[in-house]
């Protein structure tokens, strides 16, 4: 099956998509056409869903990967929309969201996370509204990227390449390889991973190294399994 959308570098380590030649543009009312959403994100598999959904809507999206690639682009570019996950490799989303938050002519802020116990700091901080992820409803996309539409999005199937996940676990076996690695992010990667793929025995050994750091070498071993099977987890 052809990719839908095919990745292009920018500048500031930030990436864009578009439809590829040939390929059908999303059929219906399109409410964000001519906007722009900035999504701060680090997890390749989430970001291809969220782009997914945002094209269905008519919204072009930019990716950051970090805090500091995600403030490079807003130095530069106005987004209609940041959305911000609140696990990043280089801080928590909040700080960026506290940074937005005061400017009213500034962007809509949706915070994203799939800590639920993190809606009400993302909300303190400044978000406008807040995603739990895995998110899988356009609908809810729809609900908080653009509140003033007139009518609710049909739900549609939203079809993620597999390989993404395989591209995040090969993120999160590196991560947790790498002895200066900051645990709680990592854990928190690889918690976020296993929650987008219902794989309850690795979202369970990843909450485990929070608590008792010396399981690192089980969860290590976890993810190198699930990378060794060619298959999604």
């Amino acid at each position: 099956m052809p990719q839908m959308s095919l990745p292009s570098p920018t500048t500031h380590g930030l990436r864009a998509w578009f439809l590829p030649r040939g390929a059908r543009p999303p059929s219906g009312p399109q409410p964000m056409v001519g906007k722009t959403v900035l999504l701060v994100e680090d997890s390749r598999h989430a970001s291809d869903a969220m782009r997914l959904m945002c094209q269905r809507l008519g919204a072009r999206l930019r990716r950051a990967e970090t805090l500091d690639q995600a403030r490079c682009h807003l130095r530069t570019y106005r987004p209609d929309v940041v959305i911000v996950d609140l696990g990043l490799p280089d801080g928590r989303g909040e700080e960026l969201i506290a940074d937005l938050a005061p400017n009213p002519r500034g962007p809509l802020i949706v915070a994203m996370s799939g800590d639920d116990a993190a809606r009400a700091g993302a909300m303190r901080a400044g978000a406008a509204a807040f995603l739990a992820k895995p998110v899988h409803s356009l609908a809810m996309v729809q609900a908080a990227l653009c509140p003033e539409s007139d009518y609710l999005a049909e739900e549609e199937a939203i079809r993620v390449d597999p390989m993404s996940l395989r591209d995040d676990l090969r993120v999160a076996a590196d991560l947790l390889a790498d002895p200066a690695v900051n645990l709680s992010y990592a854990a928190g990667f690889v918690m976020g991973l296993a929650r987008m793929a219902d794989d309850l025995e690795l979202r369970g050994l990843a909450l485990s190294v929070l608590h008792a750091p010396e399981r690192l070498a089980e969860l290590q071993r976890a993810v190198q399994q699930r990378l060794w099977k060619s298959q999604p987890i």
